[in-house]
């Protein structure tokens, strides 16, 4: 029977009624923003320092409480990432194989952080594969229970991230050791979400809340079945619904011969960010409205800030 598409959303919680006991209480009111710089080149830029970034809130500019630099020297920034596996029938054997190959790369190189990671899998249904885990061989293991989808009638994307979102609330405290702690999540799918219960705007809302960024992996088989006329790929619908665009996120093309050196690149940016962070005005903290946030730096080059503003508790 066809659901009604009132009743199609899954309601949930953002935020469960349950924190984790190590989340710093002064943190409550502390808005932070991740911005990721580059040059015109589209190369990482790193050198910059507090007095060069501006924070806007709703126009007015605000006082920095925090600032974070993601470096590789001094002590790397806690990282909580969940990968989501597309499983439909539309990836091929080979790909899996190669993204086996990648994820080990990515992992690699950040080695040296306080890095936990979760495996989800999606197709028809969400799967956790691989609980929150800080030893990179489990990632290895975890393909070893992938077993693919082969009819590919759906491919809920957007509830996979949902899920993902949620896990990361749950179990991926926004502090660690009094340093935020940058949570990711990485999908790796050919492009085509199908039969999801979850809107996009709802999930990008939801990311912006946990201040969640989402990457986006489009892999060879979507090109494969798009006869381009051009050497530049057709945006997907994840591309078009704006998933990683406002979520702080990226999306980016695989390709088709060896994942290894774009989940590598991954790595780096997704460690690659600064880190801004404000108190509201008073009679903004509990007036439940959304506020804009912008982010500006100095001219020439280009920033991508991770959520578009901030939604205000409720009194």
């Amino acid at each position: 029977m066809a659901q009604d598409q009132s009743t199609a959303q899954r309601p949930r919680q953002v935020f469960p009624n349950e924190q984790p006991d190590d989340i710093l209480r002064i943190d409550t009111d502390l808005v932070a923003v991740d911005v990721t710089v580059s040059d015109l080149e589209g190369r990482p830029v790193r050198n910059l320092r507090k007095q060069d970034f501006k924070l806007y809130a709703d126009g007015r500019e605000q006082p920095l409480a925090f600032f974070q630099v993601e470096r590789r020297s001094g002590q790397p920034r806690p990282l909580a990432l969940v990968f989501a596996l597309d499983i439909s029938g539309s990836m091929t054997a080979e790909e899996m194989e190669r993204l086996r190959l990648a994820l080990r790369a990515f992992a690699s190189n950040v080695a040296d952080q306080q890095a936990v990671y979760a495996i989800m899998s999606f197709g028809m249904n969400v799967k956790v594969l691989q609980k929150f885990t800080s030893n990179p061989a489990a990632l290895d293991r975890t393909f070893e229970k992938i077993a693919r989808e082969p009819s590919g009638l759906s491919t809920h994307t957007y509830d996979a991230v949902d899920d993902a979102i949620r896990l990361l609330v749950r179990q991926a405290p926004r502090t660690r050791d009094r340093r935020l702690v940058k949570r990711a999540v990485v999908v790796v799918t050919d492009g085509f979400p199908v039969g999801a219960t979850v809107s996009a705007p709802t999930v990008i809302e939801r990311a912006n809340a946990a201040e969640v960024s989402v990457y986006v992996v489009t892999l060879p088989s979507y090109s494969r079945m798009m006869a381009a006329a051009s050497q530049n790929p057709l945006p997907t619908p994840l591309d078009i619904s704006g998933l990683a665009e406002m979520t702080g996120g990226r999306s980016i093309y695989a390709n088709e011969k060896d994942y290894v050196p774009l989940f590598r690149a991954l790595a780096e940016e997704v460690t690659s960010a600064y880190v801004l962070a404000f108190y509201p005005e008073e009679s903004k903290r509990r007036d439940g409205q959304f506020h804009e946030i912008k982010v500006e730096g100095p001219k020439g080059l280009t920033l991508r800030q991770s959520r578009p503003g901030y939604q205000a508790k409720k009194q």
